[in-house]
């Protein structure tokens, strides 16, 4: 296992935190001005969407197809927003990062369902994974922010032991532009199974060990060559 540290709220420079970052270790930052008007934004897109019911309890109020059709729209409405495009520089701006040497890509909203209702598609529950599986580069950071509060049984977990270790997988079935060109489009489609080709660990891997659980619009940052989590 490696030995990683989590940081909260630290002060260093954005130069030293992306070292840090690619070594291993984990930011969680406090919410800021820019990161609350972000995730309110999710949250209100989230409850016009689903109106009248809560988002958060849908699957006491529709059926998975429902859903899935809904999704379909809301993803990506967010996915585009002009806010989205706005607040993001200044949510990393906030923290350091120096626009002028930054690529930003736009906004993805994950949602987890029960495991009986919709968990393939739109809605996919990843397993464990890298995302350099999925052909990330291996320089891109991710920040993930809660919309909504997190609980321990419906969160992004950490494999710690495997972050300085190789998982066999088989990424090498994944392509990327094809991926896009037949896969992604069709999603929705895909609500009681989803037969799309993914990459996965060609390996059994210990439980999750690690959950971090900040508050709505506060910030998780990870380096996706390192790290498994689902």
């Amino acid at each position: 296992m490696s030995n990683i540290s989590v940081f909260f709220d630290s002060p260093m420079s954005d130069e030293e935190r992306r070292q840090r970052l690619y070594a291993g270790d984990i930011f969680i930052f406090s919410p800021t001005p820019a990161s609350r008007e972000l995730v309110d934004l999710g949250a209100a897109m989230l409850e016009q969407a689903f109106a009248p019911h809560d988002p958060r309890e849908i699957q006491r109020h529709l059926t998975p197809e429902e859903t899935a059709a809904i999704l379909a729209r809301l993803k990506p409405q967010f996915i585009h927003h002009p806010e989205c495009k706005r607040l993001i520089p200044q949510v990393l701006a906030e923290h350091g990062a120096d626009l002028d040497k930054l690529y930003f890509d736009v906004p993805r909203m994950r949602s987890a369902y029960p495991v009986d209702f919709l968990t393939s598609g739109i809605a996919y529950a990843f397993h464990p994974h890298r995302d350099t599986w999925y052909s990330a580069p291996h320089c891109q950071l991710n920040w993930w922010l809660p919309i909504f509060p997190l609980h321990q049984d419906n969160s992004m977990g950490f494999y710690p032991r495997y972050f300085g270790e190789s998982i066999d997988n088989n990424s090498v079935i994944y392509n990327y532009y094809e991926w896009n060109a037949k896969n992604r489009a069709t999603a929705a489609q895909h609500v009681r199974r989803d037969d799309r080709e993914q990459p996965k660990a060609q390996q059994e891997l210990d439980r999750v060990t690690v959950r971090l659980l900040p508050p709505p619009g506060a910030k998780c940052g990870l380096a996706l060559h390192r790290h498994n989590y689902a």
